[in-house]
């Protein structure tokens, strides 16, 4: 018996050790846009910087802002999107104005009330750089406060310089196609959930359809990841949000935040974030968990201090979008009388349409549900080609 198991605890972490090998292999070879100096420093001479950075946005193990500075650029401001600066913020709590206490640049909010920086914070800007680590996911705002300051750059005058990164959900393009009536922070342009480009590619496909106002007066430059494709695989070597904190949560990220419409708990305030799925009273699996708070992840997440029965979705094999657990979770709340959809105006801001929610409600399968985005996405996939970076 105790050598059987010792066979199999052996081959399990011989798998997880040549994984992470391999994604190390990956992750070394390719060449992220903040890397390549070459490309941007001279964009940069004797100009005034605005950085558009988080935590992510790092030149190895070296924060950009801290990188340039060694390179005697003129950092004038840095802008903060969701979750601030440093990655620390819950999900929707408010950013604010502050300054960087290790350099002492001016921080601005771009989440909040003041999701497009004024002409007045950007007077002394001439070039923005936008250098953040996305997931690949519409819903996910990082794209959207790229979207307000393009425009901003755009309506200022004001050169904008997109440092790409890869897309750990680059191999996706699922999901339905954002309608204009439905759109919102949560959702700013008519591509799918899963949109499967880079920043870089998405920053062209903006200026390039129009989607922002004054968008040919923008000039965008975009220093490509070298050494990346459509098929390469990356681990993120930061988290790029408190509730994302690894691979799993990242791949599970566009099925699982439709939850966030419902009374369903996806494991905010675990350390299993966005890898379960959980509701009391109705058991929805064999899984318990509590829900508690987390400084600068989950201070109020649902079922606070309360047990939880559900799924563990930590080993699940799942890739782009699932619907599964949202049609199941649905039918079992509903066979006990429960209102599922709860936020549904919500619901439909993040699906990008109400078709999503109604086609659950009517008792569609997946496979009902998916046939009906086929032809937007085959449009997508035809109007976003001749923005794309990477074969």
């Amino acid at each position: 018996m105790f050598k059987t198991l010792f066979i199999t605890l052996f081959f399990i972490f011989s798998a997880i050790f040549i994984a992470s090998v391999q994604a190390n292999e990956v992750n070394n070879s390719l060449v992220v846009g903040a890397q390549q100096y070459a490309k941007y420093l001279p964009q940069l001479k004797n100009k005034r910087v605005g950085l558009v950075v988080n935590q992510t946005s790092t030149v190895g193990q070296t924060h950009l802002v801290d990188a340039l500075l060694t390179k005697n650029i003129n950092i004038t401001k840095i802008f903060a999107p969701e979750h601030g600066f440093r990655g620390d913020h819950d999900a929707g709590a408010h950013v604010k104005n502050a300054v960087d206490g290790k350099t002492g640049i001016p921080l601005i909010s771009i989440y909040g009330k003041n999701k497009k920086p004024s002409q007045a914070a950007l007077v002394d800007v001439d070039v923005i750089i936008f250098d953040i680590q996305d997931v690949g996911v519409r819903f996910y705002t990082y794209i959207s406060s790229m979207h307000y300051m393009m425009e901003a750059a755009a309506e200022q005058g004001i050169e904008f310089l997109v440092l790409d990164r890869p897309n750990p959900n680059i191999a996706y393009v699922d999901g339905p196609i954002l309608e204009p009536q439905f759109k919102s922070f949560v959702g700013m342009h008519p591509i799918p959930v899963l949109h499967g480009m880079t920043v870089g590619e998405l920053a062209k496909m903006i200026k390039g359809e129009g989607w922002i106002n004054k968008a040919p007066a923008l000039k965008l430059t975009v220093i490509p990841v070298d050494h990346y494709t459509r098929k390469s695989t990356y681990s993120l070597p930061i988290k790029p949000s408190p509730n994302l904190p690894n691979d799993q949560a990242i791949a599970l990220y566009p099925s699982l935040c439709f939850f966030e419409a419902t009374p369903i708990s996806i494991g905010r305030g675990t350390d299993f974030a966005f890898q379960v799925i959980g509701y009391s009273p109705v058991a929805l699996g064999d899984f318990n968990f509590t829900p508690r708070a987390i400084k600068g992840a989950a201070l109020n997440p649902k079922f606070k201090n309360q047990t939880v029965q559900g799924l563990d979705l930590r080993q699940a094999n799942i890739s782009g979008l699932n619907l599964t657990y949202l049609i199941n979770a649905y039918t079992e709340l509903s066979k006990n009388n429960i209102s599922f959809f709860e936020r549904a105006d919500f619901m439909d801001k993040l699906a990008g349409t109400n078709k999503l929610r109604l086609a659950i409600e009517a008792g569609q399968s997946e496979a009902q549900i998916k046939q009906s985005w086929q032809a937007g996405l085959a449009q997508f996939k035809t109007q976003r080609a001749p923005y794309l970076l990477y074969k």
